[in-house]
């Protein structure tokens, strides 16, 4: 996990606005004439940043600009790649968005967009077309453009994002709905647990499994035996996602993880990060029935001293928290998890 840096964090810019700035840039070449020397646009809530242009082409009917991403300091996968769009006059039908290189293709139901589309999302989208509307209007001509969205790279970039999980397939999504990167925000791993839901509901999965981290992921998809739609990359956020899954329900829920996270939950913890919750030794003591557990420095070490019968314990009030907590509709197992990937204890369904 990238460490968060020291001191003032440096904001950076979504696909989404990089898109559109590129938009407004090429679309001034196309009916302007020329190229600006960067470009300035401004965001939903207001605020007008201003973009480089790192590529620029033309020709008869079109014109198109890239801009590189900049995430600031978000350890962003997508930071540094150039964001390519090209704007080309059409007959008539308004505004359309095509996928060009790098850009995935929406190939599962539940996602903002509609399958066979490409993964423009739905703010970038208006974004967009607000330029071509404006810039049609100070022109004189009409707000007919075909838009294709480009990142090269981008099919390589995204195996490392959910996007294959998800269903978008071939590339990355152009994103954003504020148009800002805030960097180490939990909003777009958040987000990203909600769409993955989404998706298990619209295909019909009636079994979904959260898990902490890749080890306890293969683990619980191995013994469940669930397709990789039916998997949410809860990570810490079992909040995030129990929330969601109470608005939004699956008949079956299984939450799996290492002893440290899952005692967390036990104790009634929703964020597991370790720096926004920690395990409480004396409780821990007191659920498990065994005092020497108050000494303990880490649940693995308390593990080390009560072995299964306190992963048990943790496995089944963890089960009771979740129930109480987010139950009705749904019926939860809970899977504890070594760090080789073993299975120490199993709550639940």
């Amino acid at each position: 996990m990238t460490r968060k840096p020291d001191g003032p964090l440096r904001r950076g810019w979504t696909t989404g606005a990089c898109a559109t700035a590129a938009t407004r840039a090429a679309l001034l070449r196309l009916w302007g004439g020329s190229f600006p020397k960067d470009v300035q646009i401004t965001l939903p809530k207001g605020e007008v940043p201003v973009f480089a242009l790192a590529h620029t082409d033309a020709g008869d009917g079109w014109a198109e600009v890239g801009i590189t991403k900049d995430a600031g300091d978000d350890p962003d996968v997508t930071h540094g790649a150039l964001i390519i769009v090209r704007v080309a006059q059409s007959a008539g039908g308004g505004v359309t968005f095509h996928a060009g290189e790098g850009v995935g293709m929406v190939t599962k139901a539940g996602l903002p967009i509609g399958v066979g589309e490409p993964a423009i999302n739905p703010v970038p989208r208006q974004m967009m077309t607000a330029q071509v509307e404006e810039l049609a209007a100070a022109f004189g001509q009409p707000a007919d453009i075909a838009i294709t969205v480009s990142i090269p790279g981008g099919a390589q970039i995204a195996q490392k994002t959910w996007n294959p999980r998800l269903g978008i397939l071939g590339g990355l999504s152009v994103l954003g709905t504020t148009g800002i990167v805030r960097p180490f925000s939990c909003a777009a791993w958040i987000a990203s647990i909600h769409r993955g839901v989404d998706v298990a509901r619209a295909g019909g999965v009636d079994h979904v499994a959260g898990c902490t981290g890749s080890t306890s992921e293969a683990a619980v998809q191995k013994l469940m035996g669930l397709p990789d739609h039916a998997m949410l990359d809860m990570g810490d956020f079992a909040g995030g996602m129990l929330k969601y899954l109470k608005r939004h329900p699956v008949p079956r829920v299984t939450i799996g993880g290492g002893i440290g996270k899952l005692t967390k939950l036990a104790q009634g913890a929703l964020d597991l990060h370790s720096g926004r919750s920690q395990v409480d030794f004396q409780a821990l003591a007191v659920m498990c029935g065994d005092p020497r557990l108050a000494q303990a420095n880490t649940a693995l070490q308390a593990y080390e001293i009560a072995g299964k019968p306190m992963a048990q314990a943790v496995a089944d009030r963890a089960l009771a928290v979740v129930q109480t907590g987010f139950g009705g509709e749904m019926q939860f197992d809970i899977v504890v998890i070594d760090r080789a990937g073993t299975i120490l204890a199993r709550a639940g369904a």
